[in-house]
């Protein structure tokens, strides 16, 4: 065995760099530039696809149960923070104010109380302070409209209310001696009265029959002497006929729209010449012609009314023309002045149709909103406040006699409560 046999085997040693191993760096990539030319030459040939640098950012999504979970937990903690009242009437009117059922099948107080702090929750606590807020102003409001107002009225109006209470004065004095002296009547020979007058009644039948139009007639009225009948048709004509064998007289052309009423003036044919104003009618684009019994064409037209005026009546004086508008007034025209004197509101809806007393002190109007009205023309007062119907007041007159009070009718006289009025404006003579 040699000498180098016999020696120990040798044992690598660790190299130790001192310095940059930046030129080794640099040696090593060039080693390997050779396969970026292989990979580059990949790419051209397009079977390697390598990313121009464009990133895809994932949005991270929560799952909708979580969400459901998260909101859930938000509500139940803005519920624990929220103080709900312990008066069960408190609550109870909470929830009304917000729309909901005030108590549910088996619910208690404490239930109510929970489901009021659920609603508020969802709801916001505030929601139920705004619904508060907005009851009272509508409470607020509704007074308000509840108030009666008065303003300034003119002074031909002050002269009219004062020859009003001239003229009726006397008028009821007469009526109400004649009151007095039928209540003095013995009662046997009263009965005797009404027995004979219902047998008159149940006596009468169909005298003769007669086609007033091509449309449909809308209203007739009898001439103060009986004698003369005037009715309205929806074709805008009217006609007078003869009493009674129902000839016709005279056809009163005019209006071009459907006539709502043709009344007679309180003296015509007893104190009134033929070619005064005798006649007053109205239609449905609002005009008023007043008519002669000599002539058929009209007099003369009063204007001022924007929408319908379903009907109109004169005064028992015959100075003064009332006309019921769908503009929810009614109003008053002295014909001596040639002038509106009074334009009364007081009726929600429109006002359908107008009557006066025969003592010629008040006037009764039925509406559109179901209610009447008796108004003091002395005073400008709403005297009495009619109400009853269900439906609409299609006609609304007082007993001959004038003592019975007036009577409204309509298709179903129902009891029904009483909703809030609107604001009533007078007008007080200066």
């Amino acid at each position: 065995m040699s000498d180098d046999e016999d020696s120990a085997p040798l044992v690598k040693k660790s190299r130790v760099f001192y310095g940059s191993l930046e030129e080794r760096e640099r040696e090593r990539l060039a080693k390997e530039s050779g396969g970026s030319d292989a990979i580059k030459a990949g790419i051209e040939a397009g079977n390697i696809n390598i990313s121009s640098g464009e990133t895809l950012e994932v949005e991270e999504r929560v799952s909708e149960r979580q969400q459901e979970a998260l909101a859930e937990f938000e509500r139940r903690r803005r519920a624990r923070q929220i103080t709900v009242s312990t008066d069960d009437a408190e609550v109870k009117a909470g929830l009304r104010a917000l729309g909901e059922p005030i108590t549910l099948f088996g619910e208690g107080p404490a239930d109510r109380r929970e489901r009021l702090r659920s609603i508020l929750s969802i709801v916001g606590p505030d929601a139920l302070k705004k619904s508060q807020k907005d009851e009272q102003k509508a409470k607020r409001s509704q007074d308000e409209c509840q108030q009666t107002w008065y303003h300034e009225g003119s002074a031909s109006l002050k002269e009219a209310r004062l020859w009003l209470a001239r003229y009726s004065l006397p008028r009821a004095m007469r009526r109400l001696e004649a009151a007095r002296q039928q209540r003095d009547v013995a009662e046997a020979t009263r009965t005797v009265r009404q027995q004979e007058l219902h047998k008159n009644l149940r006596n009468l039948n169909n005298f003769c029959s007669q086609i007033g139009d091509d449309r449909p007639i809308s209203f007739c009225h009898f001439s103060p002497d009986s004698k003369m009948l005037a009715t309205a048709s929806w074709s805008g004509l009217c006609k007078l006929w003869s009493v009674p064998d129902c000839n016709l007289i005279r056809t009163l052309r005019g209006h071009s729209t459907n006539v709502g009423a043709v009344v007679f003036h309180p003296k015509a044919g007893i104190s009134l010449d033929q070619s005064d104003v005798n006649l007053a009618s109205c239609a449905a684009d609002g005009s008023v012609k007043l008519w002669s019994l000599d002539s058929d064409e009209p007099v003369a037209d009063i204007e001022g009314h924007v929408q319908r005026v379903s009907r109109l009546a004169w005064h028992p004086s015959g100075r003064f023309l009332g006309t019921s508008c769908y503009d929810s007034s009614w109003r008053l025209w002295d014909l001596e002045a040639q002038e509106e004197i009074l334009h009364q509101e007081g009726h929600s809806r429109g006002v359908h149709d107008l009557h006066f007393h025969p003592d010629g002190s008040l006037a009764a109007t039925g509406g559109l909103d179901s209610f009447g009205r008796v108004w003091d023309l002395r005073t400008g007062r709403c005297v009495v406040f009619l109400e009853g119907h269900l439906k609409e007041i299609y006609s609304v007159c007082f007993s001959p006699n004038g003592s019975v009070p007036p009577i409204a009718k309509q298709e179903v006289p129902v009891h029904s409560p009483r909703p809030p009025q609107p604001a009533v404006r007078r007008a007080l003579p200066t």
